[in-house]
């Protein structure tokens, strides 16, 4: 089976779009971040909420389906064993070497770490303790920040393997062949349902912490997409109505977005429940029918060997890793300078991607014992593009 490069190409541009989200975390007013300019603007809430109600769903969604390709070869105990290697070792990695320079920089901006870098790291490497409020996650002593999205991917994918026998035995075939009959409406709102009930049965017991433990909500809706991910594999069948239906689900994405909107915006706190129920349902009905019209533009128009996407590839993981510790750090260094609300985004946003491209390329994907520690394999494939399989996409896959 040859490649899905509109995985791949999805995969490249959603963390791409991560990138960009947290930089203009440091600019939204009324929005909590590590950091924060003096340049905020209230209307960046908006084209935030219009994607933040379903990029980290849709990275779920494509790891999902990672362990679908990667279930044809191997038995579940190396799937695990490989799969536990490439998370948890960047993770703890990243949480010692990459991720410390973040509380840093927060906690002298808040004034509650005292200046230099080595005491300051020794300390954290050591548990802290830290005055309240330091830093994100201070009452832990340390923080994993943006690298959450690991530990919560490793987690699910155990569970997923844990239920591969139940999902490959005759009804667990019989109840996926089902799902991959819907088409049409039933595509496009039936798996917003559970999202939904979710929200309902959840949300408000289990606020959004990003801390593993207890985040039952979060845990509810990222594993159910994540397990809609492994459903969906490649079937050819569900791809091509996802593309047939991509001219209509992109504009009924942004209907019920604005409908959303409309809802946060204009209903008071004392609104009758059902109303609010009828927010809720335009909230999850929009998560699903973006991620709809993003998978099926998506194989419409990326499913072709693009020049710059074996690299693209290659590099996501590892800009991963990187990017918001160097976002944080020329954010500390450049807000102070008065620079305007222009200069001043624009410069840290180019500094950041030329960080994380001058590390990638010069140093760790060129140093083997580097490679693995930001998700690499210890070493180059020789593979052409060209000829790249679906093992190959399976490795590379977060």
């Amino acid at each position: 089976m040859n490649r899905r490069h509109d995985i791949d190409a999805l995969r490249v541009l959603a963390f791409s779009l991560l990138m960009l989200y947290h930089a203009a975390m440091l600019y939204v007013a009324g929005w909590d971040f590590h950091l924060k300019s003096s340049h905020t603007a209230e209307w960046l809430q908006y084209p935030m909420l219009f994607l933040n109600r379903w990029r980290m769903e849709l990275l779920f969604l494509v790891s999902g389906l990672a362990v679908n390709f990667m279930r044809r070869r191997g038995s579940l105990g190396r799937l695990a064993g490989k799969r536990s290697l490439r998370l948890l070792l960047p993770l703890v990695f990243g949480m010692l070497v990459v991720i410390p320079i973040q509380p840093y920089v927060q906690g002298l901006s808040n004034q509650l770490v005292e200046p230099g870098f080595s005491h300051f790291l020794l300390r954290y490497w050591t548990g802290g303790p830290w005055p309240a409020g330091a830093f994100t996650g201070w009452q832990y002593g340390f923080t994993w920040n943006h690298l959450w999205y690991l530990p919560y991917l490793w987690v699910y994918t155990m569970l997923l393997l844990a239920l591969l026998p139940l999902l490959e035995s005759r009804r667990g075939q019989r109840v996926r062949a089902a799902c991959l009959k819907l088409r049409g409406t039933s595509l496009l709102l039936l798996p917003a349902l559970p999202l939904l009930l979710w929200n309902v049965l959840l949300a408000d017991r289990y606020p959004v912490t990003g801390a593993l433990w207890g985040d039952w909500y979060a845990h509810a809706i990222y594993a159910t997409v994540f397990l809609y991910g492994y459903l969906l594999g490649t079937d050819e069948g569900i791809w091509a109505e996802l593309a047939r239906l991509r001219r209509l689900s992109l504009p009924l994405a942004v209907g019920c977005f604005a409908l959303y909107l409309l809802g946060i915006k204009a209903l008071p706190d004392s609104a009758p429940a059902s109303l609010w129920l009828m927010v809720r349902a335009l909230h999850y009905a929009y998560l699903w029918i973006a991620i709809v019209a993003v998978l099926g533009w998506g194989h419409a128009c990326l499913n072709r060997p693009f020049r710059w996407l074996p690299y693209a590839r290659e590099a996501v993981y590892p800009w991963y890793v990187l990017h918001q510790s160097l976002l944080l750090l020329f954010a500390w260094r450049l807000m102070p300078l008065g620079l305007g609300p222009v200069a001043e985004p624009a410069l840290i946003v180019l500094a950041t991607v030329g960080g994380c491209a001058l590390l990638h390329e010069c140093v760790i994907r060129r140093v083997h014992w580097l490679r693995p520690l930001f998700g690499l394999d210890a070493a180059p494939s020789r593979t052409p593009p060209t000829a790249a399989t679906t093992r190959q996409l399976a490795d590379d896959l977060a």
